[in-house]
C-alpha cells in the first residue's frame, strides 16, 4: 500500500515542481539574432516620447520585450502588438522601417491608435506575405492605400483609416481592384477612407467570399446600388456602412444576406423600411437611426425574436407602439426611438418580456402617465426619457430604482414630471432633470456624480446645505446647472469639496451677499454664470486662480468696485458679461490681452474714461470663418457614450445678450457671434480709430455715454456689422461715406448727437427709419424730411469717399477749358504763323458777308410783302361785315 502511495505522489510532486519552474522562467526562448536587429533598426526609426520600448534592449532576450511575441517552439517573431494603451500621449510615431521584412515568420502586426502625422502606408507591408493580422487604424497614416496590399493572400483580418484631424491628409483609393485578390479576408474595417473614387466598390468586396464581417464607416460612398436584386455575399453576417451619403431608398439585396447584423446609421436614406426585413430572422442588430425614413414601422419587424438591439430613432416615423408589438423580442437589450413621432403606448401594469440595458426614448411620446414598467428594468443603465410628454408625479419607488449603483444616466428633462426631492439620493453618473416641476430642497448627491442639471425647476431654500454636504468620498462633480429656480441664500465657503467643477451655473435665482474667496479654488473651471441674483461687493481677485474660464456671466447683480485688471491674465476667456452692475472706474488696458474674445458686455454700470485704443487685438473679432475646434469651451457633452455610439447632439453654453435693443438668449449659435456692449456708462473721448479694424464684428453698442469726435473714416471696413448703436452721445461731424458699404447693417440708431451734413446717399443708409437719424438738427437728406441747401449740394459732391473715384463733375469742367484753348490756339495759332492761309481765310469771310447781306435783304422783302396783303385782307373783312 505504501509502495502504490509512492507511485501516486512522486508524479504529482514531478508535475508541481515542472509547473513552479516554468511559471518562474516563463520566457526560456531565444529570440533570432537577425530578428533581433531587424526590431532594433525598426525602433530607431520610430519616436517614442514616454518610452513604451524602453524594454528593447540589444541585451535583453527580444522575446521579453513589450508587445513582442515569439513562437513557443522555434522562437521565431510571430506577432508585434504595438497598439496604444492609453491616451495620445502614449503614441508612437515616426517612420515604419523597412527592416520589418526581416521578420519572415511574422503574421500578427498592429500599430492602431498610435500617430504617423498623415505619412503613407508603406507599400513594402504588400511583401510581408505571412500576415494574416494587420491592423493600421486610428493611426493617423494618410494619403493613397498602396495597391501592393493586394499581394497579402493570408490575410485575414484587415482595419485601416480613422482619426483623422483637418490638417492630415485622408487615407483614399482610387479603385479597390487589389482587395478582391485578398481571398482569405474574414474581416474588413475601413474607416473614414475615401472611397467616393471607387463606383464598384459593392462588386469588389462581394468577390470575398470568405469575408464574414464588413465595416465601411464615414467613407463617403453615395450608391448601394438599390436595383440591384442579388449581391453574392456568401459568408457575409455582418454588413456597417453608417456615416456615408446613400440617399435613396434601402435595396432589397440586404434583405437576401445571411448576416445578423446590419448597420446603416447616419445615412440619408429615405422611403419606408421593407416588409422584407423580416427575412433577415437570424438578425440581432438593426441601426437604422438617423436617417429620413418615414410611415409606420413593418409588421414583420416585430418578429425578429433573435433582435438585441434595435435602433430606428433620429427618422420621420409614426404610428403606435402598444406591448403586443414586443412579445416575441425577449432577448432585446438596447432599443433607440428618441427623435421620432412614434407614440409608445402600453397599459400600466405590462410586464416587458426583456431586460433592457439601454433605452433611448427622447421626443418619442410616452405620456402623460408616468412609466410605471420601469421598475422591472433591473439592468438597465442608460434612460433617456426626456421630452417624451410626461405629466405626472414621479413615483417614490424610482428614486430608489435610480440610484442603483449600475445606473449611469437618468434624463427626465423637458417634461412636467413633480414630486419633492428633499432628502433623495441621487447616485448616477449623468442626470438631467431640467425643465420640470420638481421641488422642495435640493437632493443630495454621492461622488459617483459627474453631470447633474436641475435647471428650470422650482427647487427652494437655502444653497449652502447642499454644497457643504458630507460626501462619502472625494466628489467628481464636472458639470453643475441649478439656474432658474427659487434657491437663496449665501453662497458657502465649502467650494473646496467641489474641486472637480468645470462648468458651474448658478444663474436666475435669489442668492446673495458676496462673491465668496473659495470660488478661486475651482481650478479647472471653464464657465461661471452667476447672473441675475442679488449678490454684491466686488468682484473676488482669488477668480484669477481659474486659469481655464472661457466664459465669465456676472451680469444682473449688484457688484461694485473697479473692472478688475487681472480679467487680462485669462486669455483664454471667450465671452464676459457684467452688463447691470454698478462697477465704477476705466475699463482696464490689460482687457485687449484676451485675443479670444467673442462677446465683450459691460453695459449699463457706471464705467468712466476712454475706450482703450487696443480694441483691435481682439483677433477673433477682426477674423471671419474660424475653426470650429477654437471654440470647445462653448459647447460640452453630458454623456460622451451616446454622443460617440448613437450620434447625440452636443450641449452648448448660453448667454442672455441685448441685441439690436432685443433681450435673446444665446446657445448653439453662441460660438458665431462677435459683440461688444459698452451701452451705459460715463465712457468719454472719441471713438477710436483702431475699432474700425474688426472686420468679424457683427453687434456694436457704444449708446448712452458722453462720447465726442467723429465716427472713424474706416467705419465701412467692418462689412460683417449687422447692428451699431451710437445713440445718445456727443458725437459730431458727418456721417462717413463709407458706412454706405455696410451691406449687411439690419440695425442702426445714431439719434441724439450733433451730427451734421448729408446722410450719404446710398441703398444702405435710407433704408432706415427716420427714427435712426432723429436729434441731429443739423443732419440732412433721405430718409429724414429735411432737404439739404444747394451750397451742401455742393459740398456734398466735393466729399471723396475713399472706396470710389474722384467725382466727375469737376473733370467735365475741366475737359470744357482744356477743349477750348486746345481749339482757339489750333485756328488762331495757324493763321497767325501763316500768310497764304491768312489771305484765304479772310477772303472767305468777305464773301460769306456778301451771301449774308443778300439773303437777309431778299427776306427782308419778302416779309413787307405778306404784310401788303394781310393788312388789304383785313380792310376787305371789315368792309363786308360793315
Amino acid at each position: 500500500m505504501a509502495i502504490s502511495k509512492a507511485m501516486i505522489v512522486f508524479p504529482l510532486l514531478c508535475f508541481l515542481f515542472l509547473t513552479i519552474s516554468t511559471l518562474s522562467h516563463p520566457n526560456t526562448l531565444v529570440c533570432n539574432e537577425t530578428e533581433k536587429c531587424a526590431l532594433l533598426s525598426f525602433k530607431h526609426t520610430l519616436s517614442d516620447p514616454t518610452h513604451r520600448l524602453s524594454s528593447w534592449s540589444a541585451q535583453e532576450d527580444c522575446c521579453g520585450w513589450n508587445g513582442v511575441y515569439c513562437h513557443n517552439t522555434t522562437g521565431r517573431v510571430i506577432k508585434l502588438d504595438l497598439m496604444n494603451p492609453g491616451s495620445y500621449n502614449f503614441s508612437l510615431g515616426g517612420k515604419v522601417s523597412p527592416a520589418l521584412l526581416q521578420l519572415e515568420f511574422l503574421n500578427y502586426l498592429d500599430l492602431s491608435w498610435n500617430y504617423f502625422e498623415g505619412t503613407p502606408i508603406p507599400s513594402f507591408l504588400g511583401s510581408m506575405r505571412s500576415l494574416t493580422y494587420l491592423d493600421l487604424s486610428y493611426a493617423s497614416f494618410g494619403g493613397l492605400i498602396p495597391p501592393q496590399l493586394g499581394n497579402l493572400s493570408n490575410l485575414q483580418h484587415l482595419n485601416l483609416g480613422g482619426g483623422y484631424s483637418s490638417y492630415e491628409p485622408q487615407l483614399y483609393v482610387e479603385n479597390l481592384d487589389w482587395i478582391s485578390h485578398l481571398s482569405s479576408l474574414e474581416y474588413l474595417y475601413m474607416s473614414e477612407v475615401d472611397l467616393q473614387r471607387e463606383v464598384h466598390w459593392l462588386e469588389s468586396t462581394s468577390m470575398l467570399y470568405s469575408l464574414s464581417e464588413l465595416h465601411l464607416v464615414a467613407c463617403e460612398l453615395d450608391n448601394m446600388s438599390p436595383s440591384l436584386g442579388y449581391v453574392n455575399f456568401t459568408s457575409l453576417t455582418t454588413l456597417g456602412l453608417p456615416q456615408n451619403h446613400f440617399h435613396h431608398e434601402i435595396p432589397n439585396w440586404l434583405f437576401n444576406l445571411p448576416l445578423n447584423s446590419l448597420v446603416l446609421s447616419y445615412n440619408h436614406l429615405i422611403g419606408q423600411i421593407p416588409e422584407c426585413l423580416g427575412n433577415l430572422s437570424s438578425l440581432t442588430i438593426l441601426a437604422l437611426n438617423g436617417n429620413r425614413l418615414n410611415g409606420t414601422l413593418p409588421s414583420r419587424l416585430w418578429f425578429l425574436s433573435n433582435l438585441e438591439h434595435l435602433f430606428i430613432g433620429n427618422n420621420s416615423l409614426e404610428g403606435t407602439i402598444s406591448e403586443v408589438h414586443f412579445n416575441k423580442l425577449s432577448k432585446l437589450k438596447y432599443l433607440d426611438m428618441s427623435s421620432t413621432s412614434l407614440i409608445f403606448k402600453v397599459k400600466p401594469n405590462w410586464v416587458p418580456p426583456f431586460q433592457l440595458k439601454e433605452m433611448w426614448m427622447s421626443s418619442c411620446q410616452m405620456g402623460p402617465n408616468f412609466p410605471t414598467w420601469l421598475e422591472t428594468q433591473i439592468s438597465l443603465r442608460y434612460l433617456d426619457i426626456s421630452k417624451s410628454g410626461i405629466v405626472d408625479i414621479a413615483p417614490k419607488w424610482f428614486w430608489k430604482w435610480a440610484s442603483h449603483i449600475d445606473r449611469q444616466l437618468i434624463d427626465l428633462s423637458e417634461n412636467q414630471i413633480s414630486g419633492n426631492l428633499s432628502g433623495v439620493l441621487l447616485n448616477n453618473t449623468y442626470i438631467d432633470l431640467s425643465s420640470n416641476c420638481f421641488m422642495g430642497e435640493l437632493p443630495r448627491l454621492s461622488p459617483q456624480v459627474s453631470r447633474l442639471n436641475m435647471a428650470n425647476n422650482s427647487f427652494s431654500g437655502p444653497i449652502s446645505p447642499f454644497l457643504c454636504q458630507k460626501l462619502n468620498g472625494k466628489s467628481n462633480l464636472e458639470i453643475l446647472d441649478m439656474s432658474t429656480n427659487n434657491l437663496s441664500g449665501e453662497l458657502s465657503h465649502c467650494w473646496t469639496y467641489w474641486q472637480s467643477l468645470t462648468r458651474l451655473n448658478l444663474g436666475n435665482n435669489n442668492l446673495s451677499g458676496k462673491i465668496p474667496d473659495s470660488m478661486g479654488s475651482l481650478f479647472e473651471l471653464e464657465a461661471l454664470h452667476l447672473h441675475n441674483n442679488r449678490l454684491s461687493g466686488d468682484i473676488p481677485p482669488s477668480l484669477r486662480n481659474c486659469k481655464s474660464l472661457g466664459l465669465l456671466d456676472l451680469g444682473g447683480n449688484k457688484l461694485t468696485g473697479n473692472l478688475p485688471s487681472w480679467v487680462g491674465e485669462r486669455t483664454t476667456l471667450m465671452a464676459l458679461s457684467l452688463r447691470s452692475n454698478k462697477l465704477i472706474g476705466n475699463i482696464p488696458p490689460q482687457i485687449c490681452w484676451l485675443s479670444s474674445l467673442i462677446i465683450l458686455d459691460v453695459a449699463n454700470n457706471s464705467l468712466s474714461g476712454t475706450i482703450p485704443k487696443c480694441f483691435n487685438n481682439f483677433s477673433l473679432m477682426a477674423t471671419i470663418g474660424t475653426e470650429d475646434d477654437a471654440f470647445s469651451v462653448l459647447e460640452y457633452y453630458y454623456d460622451y457614450y451616446y454622443y460617440y455610439r448613437y450620434g447625440g447632439a452636443p450641449n452648448y453654453e448660453n448667454l442672455m445678450l441685448v441685441i439690436k435693443g432685443k433681450e435673446s438668449e444665446y446657445k448653439s449659435i453662441l460660438k458665431f457671434v462677435r459683440s461688444i456692449d459698452l451701452s451705459s456708462n460715463d465712457l468719454w473721448g472719441s471713438i477710436p480709430t483702431e475699432i474700425s479694424s474688426l472686420s468679424g464684428l457683427e453687434f456694436l453698442n457704444l449708446s448712452c455715454n458722453n462720447l465726442m469726435g467723429t465716427i472713424p473714416e474706416k467705419m465701412g471696413r467692418m462689412k460683417a456689422l449687422e447692428s451699431l448703436d451710437l445713440s445718445r452721445n456727443h458725437l459730431s461731424g458727418e456721417i462717413p461715406q463709407s458706412m454706405k458699404n455696410l451691406s449687411f447693417l439690419s440695425h442702426l440708431n445714431i439719434s441724439y448727437n450733433n451730427f451734421s451734413g448729408r446722410i450719404p446717399s446710398g441703398t444702405q443708409l435710407q433704408s432706415f427709419d427716420a427714427i435712426s437719424y432723429i436729434g441731429n438738427a443739423e443732419l440732412c437728406g433721405a430718409p429724414l424730411t429735411k432737404n439739404c441747401t444747394e451750397d451742401e449740394d455742393f459740398q456734398g459732391v466735393d466729399v471723396i469717399d475713399e472706396n470710389e473715384e474722384v467725382s466727375e463733375i469737376p473733370w467735365f469742367y475741366i475737359g470744357m477749358g482744356l477743349g477750348f484753348i486746345v481749339g482757339f490756339w489750333g485756328v488762331c495759332g495757324a493763321l497767325l504763323f501763316k500768310k497764304a492761309w491768312r489771305h484765304a481765310y479772310f477772303q472767305f469771310l468777305y464773301r460769306v458777308k456778301d451771301w449774308v447781306y443778300v439773303a437777309i435783304a431778299i427776306r427782308l422783302n419778302r416779309l413787307q410783302n405778306n404784310l401788303r396783303v394781310s393788312e388789304t385782307h383785313h380792310h376787305l373783312i371789315n368792309f363786308c361785315f360793315k
